[in-house]
């Protein structure tokens, strides 16, 4: 790709690498520096340039890659840039592969949840003249080695048949992971995955979920202390060593033990003649000591004419 300025000045290496802060590479001993911001508008005009070239290559509806995009990310894009052919002597683009890493939910080969965070490729494009000619495995060995990952623990956002082909070719990436998302990994991923992933536990069916989990279970075995004064409640009588044997007859229910504590009978007797009379009593024993209380009421009931004899 060209353009009407000067990119193998704008560009000194062949490859050069950008981040979201589009900054220009250091120039070159003995060449014109323009002006900063001339610098970083040529960079982000070859972005969005890519961005376009790369949706029109893939179908896609609208450019996944811009200027605007690398500065609201933290992704990083290596540009390949020709150091053979000069175009009017302004020198030309051949490609660009975007990377960055991205939180993702993945499965594994035993469909299990795995939280991980791999360096993702994001978009990848060869302009068409130039395909086939083995830049675009130069560039991808490049990152490889920048970034210091394998072919197989990279995550690939919608990749297209012909990255897929690409990958199968130079690196023998073949066999995929199914995923419910947009990403595809391959076999392997979860190997040598740098750091450890973090594996959630499998989802577990409808039947097997519980009303409560068994941390619930364990707190309600503890048993709880009531509040005051529910806690002051008078404690029972220890029950005898030896209690008496159950009645195996069938109409007797079991033996509960006693509701009240056990009183032996001595003193029961004891505390009742303690007990100070009641007045109503003491009045009855003082009119008539040699009586009781039903022979008056048998008196009292007999006719007036009988009384009168005697």
């Amino acid at each position: 790709m060209e353009f009407p300025f000067d990119v193998d000045a704008l560009f000194p290496e062949r490859i050069t690498v950008l981040d979201q802060h589009l900054r220009p590479p250091a120039r070159r001993p003995g060449t014109t520096t323009p002006a900063r911001v001339d610098l970083q508008q040529q960079i982000m005009t070859i972005l969005d340039e890519l961005g376009k070239a790369s949706a029109k290559a893939q179908r896609l509806p609208a450019p996944i890659t811009s200027a605007s995009r690398m500065q609201s990310n933290r992704h990083v894009v290596y540009i390949l840039k020709d150091t053979s052919a000069r175009p009017a002597g302004k020198g030309a683009i051949l490609g660009f592969l975007k990377v960055g890493y991205k939180k993702l939910f993945v499965l594994d080969d035993r469909e299990a949840h795995n939280e991980v965070e791999p360096l993702c490729i994001l978009d990848f494009y060869i302009h068409e003249s130039v395909q086939r000619h083995g830049h675009g495995r130069e560039l991808f060995q490049h990152m490889l080695q920048k970034e210091r990952v394998e072919p197989h623990q990279l995550a690939i956002d919608r990749p297209s048949p012909k990255l897929l082909k690409f990958l199968n070719k130079h690196y023998n990436l073949e066999t995929t992971v199914p995923q419910v998302n947009n990403f595809v990994i391959f076999e392997g991923f979860f190997a040598h995955q740098h750091p450890p992933a973090r594996k959630l536990p499998p989802k577990r069916a409808e039947g097997d979920i519980k009303p409560y989990s068994s941390s619930d279970r364990e707190f309600l075995k503890v048993a709880v202390e009531p509040p005051w004064p529910l806690n002051r409640a008078p404690r029972r009588a220890t029950p005898p060593a030896h209690p008496p044997p159950r009645s195996s007859s069938l109409g007797n229910s079991p033996d509960r033990g006693p509701l009240r504590p056990f009183v032996p009978e001595q003193e029961l007797l004891r505390s009742l003649r303690l007990c100070p009379p009641h007045p109503a009593a003491r009045l009855l024993l003082a009119s008539d000591p040699g009586s009781s209380p039903a022979q008056r009421r048998r008196t009292s009931s007999l006719p007036r004419s009988d009384e009168s004899r005697y």
